[in-house]
């Protein structure tokens, strides 16, 4: 089944997003930064790891340097930030925890690229391992983002099937 890690991925945020509502209030703000050190750890060595298959890694260089140049020229982080500042704006996100849960979370699920590596390899291969680990850190980033935000995270799921279906 091709969309199987998509599956499982808004899956995991789904119910990562219910038990973060569930023990919201319960959890220390210490539990919560050493849990997203350790996702973000994971997500590091996962990254190396891939890097690491890299048969040619002069294509892995000149990718990033002319990934990097053109997304300097073309000023995406810029165009990200106003975009999320805009929809934040629109959707009233400063009195609103469960908009900026979305938003938040929406960026931060899509934007990596375990997300568009994991598609790929899924739809032409269909092998699910990127999808499936990734699964498991949106699952538990969602379960410390709906602490914080609320429940709003749980419709980040929506994009995530979307974009990464779509892929």
């Amino acid at each position: 089944m091709r969309m199987f890690g998509t599956l499982v991925n808004s899956a995991a945020i789904i119910v990562g997003s219910l038990i973060g509502f569930v023990i919201r209030g319960q959890v220390k703000e210490k539990y919560k930064v050493a849990a997203t050190q350790a996702i973000g750890l994971s997500s590091l060595l996962i990254g190396f790891k891939i890097g690491l298959r890299m048969e040619n890694p002069l294509i892995l260089l000149a990718s990033m340097i002319i990934g990097g140049g053109l997304g300097t020229f073309l000023k995406i982080e810029d165009r990200l930030e106003n975009s999320t500042q805009f929809l934040m704006q629109k959707f009233s996100v400063n009195n609103n925890r469960a908009s900026e849960g979305f938003l938040t979370a929406t960026l931060l699920y899509c934007v990596g690229s375990m997300a568009i590596l994991g598609a790929i390899e899924e739809g032409l291969t269909g092998d699910s391992t990127i999808l499936l680990t990734k699964a498991m850190l949106d699952g538990f980033t969602s379960i410390i983002l709906t602490s914080t935000f609320g429940l709003g995270v749980l419709l980040a799921a929506i994009p995530v099937f979307l974009y990464q279906g779509g892929i």
